[in-house]
């Protein structure tokens, strides 16, 4: 019995943008997914502390972004972020490091050198016995779907790198679509459009703060919806004088929007690949919406109008993956979709 209390258990829902930890019930760690390595590539900062530096950095310091498109584009980058993560779940916990048992959600469009990545990255930073489940199952079962009755249910799920769009039933995933089109690409056509309509150079960090602030999927908002203005400060792109410009929130609805037909022409193309007994049940459940692009002021309503299919978005779409690949760790038995 002894053996297993130096086992730990760790559900990692390794993101683009967020890397969420939970162990047990609780979230223990939910940081960007951001590192910051020194001249030697040692680890200076890791997560939010990394993510203070970003854009800001002289030549002594890096900081990287390790995964593009929801999969991993800096192996070594990556290695050292999952193991700073690791290690602030440990402070001061344990004499000597424990024997890591994870299960890490992965993009279902991931192909197997993508999952091998993700599986020896884990390894290097300790894991030992390693679970990867695709993301829209993950979602599924932390938006509470039962994923193994036998009853189409469909997710969307939409996160920083990608948009994760499948049919789940009898636990399995039977149409996906996973398009390289999700929050990012929404942060990139705000930098673009601020540049081009407003002659202001945006960072990325200015970008993202538009995109929570002022970010929507309808030029036509409820009333209750409507954000105010957001300021935006900058350069001039010619001058390089300082500029002060209001956004509000039709401009940024404006802005997405060929990205947002993007995500409503994968989401229908994953529909006509459904099977018509599992139609049926997607048309009574909904659809359901999670990542952070469901935060998207009226992009529910939008996709609901335009599919004639409601769509529910979890009341915490931040974390329904994270909540789900807890729930598989904990049922590691019982679920026989997760990949080894």
């Amino acid at each position: 019995m002894g053996f297993f209390s130096f086992t730990q258990e760790l559900a990692m829902d390794l993101g683009t943008a967020n890397t969420i930890i939970t162990s047990g019930d609780e979230i223990v760690v939910d940081e960007p997914s951001v590192v910051a390595l020194d001249q030697q590539q040692r680890m200076i900062a890791v997560g939010n502390k990394a993510k203070l530096m970003y854009e800001k950095t002289n030549n002594k310091i890096q900081v990287i972004r390790p995964l593009r498109d929801g999969v991993i584009a800096d192996f070594y980058a990556c290695e050292q972020m999952m193991r700073g993560l690791i290690k602030m779940v440990n402070t001061g916990k344990h004499l000597f490091t424990p024997s890591l048992r994870m299960v890490i959600g992965v993009p279902s469009g991931s192909t197997e050198v993508e999952l091998r990545a993700v599986r020896d990255s884990a390894e290097h930073a300790g894991g030992r016995d390693i679970y990867l489940i695709f993301e829209p199952m993950a979602a599924a079962i932390g938006v509470g779907i039962d994923v193994q009755a036998p009853e189409g249910n469909m997710i969307v799920d939409i996160g920083g790198g990608t948009t994760e769009i499948a049919v789940i039933s009898l636990g399995g995933i039977v149409s996906n679509n996973s398009i390289k089109m999700a929050g990012d690409d929404f942060t990139a056509d705000i930098q673009e459009y601020m540049a081009r309509q407003h002659n202001v150079k945006v960072s990325e960090r200015m970008a993202e703060r538009i995109k929570i602030n002022v970010g929507a999927a309808l030029t036509d908002l409820d009333e209750k919806d409507v954000p105010q203005d957001f300021i935006v400060h900058g350069p001039n792109r010619i001058t390089a004088l300082p500029m002060e410009i209001p956004v509000c929130y039709q401009e940024i609805a404006h802005c997405l929007e060929k990205s947002l037909a993007r995500i409503e022409t994968a989401i229908l193309s994953a529909l006509e690949n459904t099977p018509p007994e599992l139609y049926a049940d997607i048309v009574k459940n909904g659809i359901y919406l999670t990542g952070g692009g469901a935060l998207l002021r009226g992009l529910a309503k939008r996709l609901g109008d335009k599919i004639n299919i409601p769509f529910h978005v979890d009341e915490d779409p931040l974390l329904s993956v994270a909540r789900g690949t807890g729930i598989a760790l904990q049922n590691v038995d019982n679920f026989s979709f997760l990949m080894r």
